[in-house]
């Protein structure tokens, strides 16, 4: 009997023992000192990441009503129309491009505005600024929105999305009450804009021109010079093992394979990276998505950039500085602009400024009037090596000098542009009387 206590004593103590190291084992909690990671790198960033729709946005709308055009190039008025179509949901898109004998009558006609994009952009990037009923839609390239106003009283509306470099057009549809809408907000209200008028260059192109003189301001700004250091943190893979030398006023940084340079007398930073493999085939959406990312990735979006261009076989992109009005700003040694090259896994070659304008010097404005259009276009016109299909743009714009080497101004001022087989080229009041001045 003795032993048969005994042996329940002991037993129970045992589970006593087994309870509460049962419960020291759930509600310990180990008081670790916090541990400092001196190798922690955080994200090196100049500005701050920029949505993809102000990157990838309309440089032009025309209306054409009645026989007239109108146009605005206006930032702001740009960006209302473009949030109130962001809003829409669009549905059965098809390809109309076999179907459609005159592709120039069908984006010009009467009773359409015509939102026009500096280049071809994939759909399938701009699926994350439109609305699409469907989760599957034909892949194309368009560089044209075209939206048929005219009709706004017959049934559901119609949305043309057009490439006027490839000849390629997409139908798709939207409720008729958002037609009406735009109608309402933007179409009727069309002849508050600037008069354009139509040049036919060549059997497939039209370009029209702002009509009458034009006045825009004159600017200075007193430029921000970037961070050297930040773009060196960015762009080398391990920025710890990175060299820096200057000589002659250039910055030279550089690790076994990639080089950056930045020369405070032009303002421009270059980096190379020589090794990356670039011999494979690059699509459109994959070229253009990761060269907004790679910027986005570092804040570069120092200034309102937007995308203008790329080349698939170059494997290249570019972004172009815009006025806070909406023109595009030109400089003929890539002082307003970014360009990427890409290899397969990484990128090649990066271009830019290391410069922001971010202080304007409002006491130096100047209101400038310009030449108008037609008396711009005679003087196009009257060169002997001028021919008109090969004339893509005829726009205004601002050229971007430097205004004082001592304090390192820069002017920005006002001028025509114009673009012809795929090159810029600039003319001012004093041009016309003189020979054409290219850009590229």
């Amino acid at each position: 009997m003795r032993y048969e206590n005994s042996k329940s004593v002991i037993l129970i103590v045992l589970i006593m023992v087994s309870i509460i190291l049962t419960w020291n084992l759930w509600t310990y909690q180990p008081n670790f000192d916090l541990m400092e990671n001196n190798d922690y790198v955080a994200e090196v960033t100049l500005k701050e990441k920029r949505e993809l729709h102000k990157i990838i946005t309309p440089d032009l709308v025309l209306f054409h009503h009645n026989g007239q055009h109108r146009g605005t190039t206006n930032a702001v008025e740009i960006d209302k129309m473009m949030n109130e179509i962001r809003k829409w949901s669009f549905y059965d898109v098809e390809n109309l491009s076999d179907n459609i004998e005159d592709i120039k009558a069908l984006v010009h006609g009467n009773g359409n505005a015509e939102i026009i994009f500096p280049a071809d952009i994939p759909i399938e990037i701009y699926r994350g600024v439109l609305k699409f009923e469907e989760k599957r839609i034909p892949a194309f390239n368009f560089n044209r929105i075209v939206i048929n106003v005219e009709n706004s009283e017959k049934g559901n509306g119609i949305v043309y999305f057009i490439s006027s470099d490839y000849q390629r057009v997409y139908m798709s549809h939207i409720s008729p009450g958002l037609l009406n809408e735009f109608n309402r907000n933007f179409f009727k209200n069309a002849m508050q804009y600037q008069p354009y008028f139509a040049f036919d260059a060549s059997e497939q192109r039209t370009v029209f021109i702002p009509d009458g003189n034009m006045e825009m301001m004159e600017y200075k700004y007193l430029p921000v010079v970037l961070n050297s250091e930040a773009f060196k943190e960015a762009l080398f893979s391990d920025p710890s093992f990175v060299q820096r030398g200057t000589i002659s006023q250039v910055e030279e940084y550089s690790d076994v394979s990639s080089k950056m340079t930045v020369d405070s007398n032009t303002n421009m930073l270059h980096y190379i990276n020589p090794n990356a493999d670039s011999k494979y085939d690059e699509n459109a959406y994959d070229l253009l998505m990761r060269s907004i990312d790679f910027i986005n990735g570092h804040g570069g979006w120092t200034d309102p950039y937007r995308y203008v261009a790329k080349d698939e076989k170059r494997k290249s992109v570019k972004f172009r500085l815009y006025s806070t009005e909406g023109y595009p700003v030109f400089n003929g040694s890539g002082l307003s602009e970014i360009q990427e090259v890409w290899g397969r896994n990484e990128i090649t070659k990066y271009v830019r400024p290391n410069i922001a304008l971010e202080l304007p010097l409002t006491t130096e404005m100047v209101k400038v009037t310009l030449p108008s259009g037609t008396e711009v276009l005679q003087f196009l016109k009257s060169r002997r090596s001028f021919k008109p299909e090969l004339l893509e743009q005829l726009v205004l714009g601002y050229r971007m000098t430097r205004a004082d080497d001592v304090n390192k101004l820069i002017l920005l001022e006002p001028a025509w542009f114009y673009q012809y087989n795929q090159e810029w080229g600039q003319i001012t009041k004093e041009d016309l009387g003189g020979a054409l001045h290219g850009l590229e």
